[in-house]
């Protein structure tokens, strides 16, 4: 049961990346593919929503919808944001609709978003 729990936890602190190689891991080698939505859907404490909606978002979500027409600059700027490699950078940029930074104050969302729209991609703040 230890083993279960360890298990369990490793797989909640796993990265943006990290998560993304398990489940191509999973879905080439073993056939498993996760459910619509995956686990970050799933993911976070059940509650009333309703009262949740009536307190102020704090943390924030970076989200590059698109990289536009300067897509090295972009890149460029993914790296130094977010301290990813060139190949892990780009990807994420080629993706698309992926996460840059999560669980970010408003202020630092707001600054990411800024400089990513300043070399032409298309950023959602969720």
């Amino acid at each position: 049961m230890a083993d279960l729990k360890a298990l369990a936890e490793q797989i909640v602190n796993l990265t943006l990346l990290e998560a993304q190689e398990l489940k191509t891991i999973l879905k080439d080698e073993y056939g498993i593919e996760p459910a619509a939505g995956g686990a970050v859907m799933m993911a976070g404490p059940a509650g009333d929503a309703g009262g949740e909606a009536a307190e102020e978002q704090t943390e924030f979500d970076v989200i590059l919808k698109a990289a536009g027409g300067e897509k090295i600059k972009v890149i460029k700027e993914v790296r130094g944001i977010t301290g990813l490699g060139l190949k892990e950078a780009k990807e994420l940029v080629e993706a698309g609709g992926k996460a840059v930074k999560e669980q970010v104050s408003k202020e630092e969302a707001e600054d990411i978003k800024a400089k990513l729209e300043a070399v032409g991609a298309e950023i959602e703040l969720k």
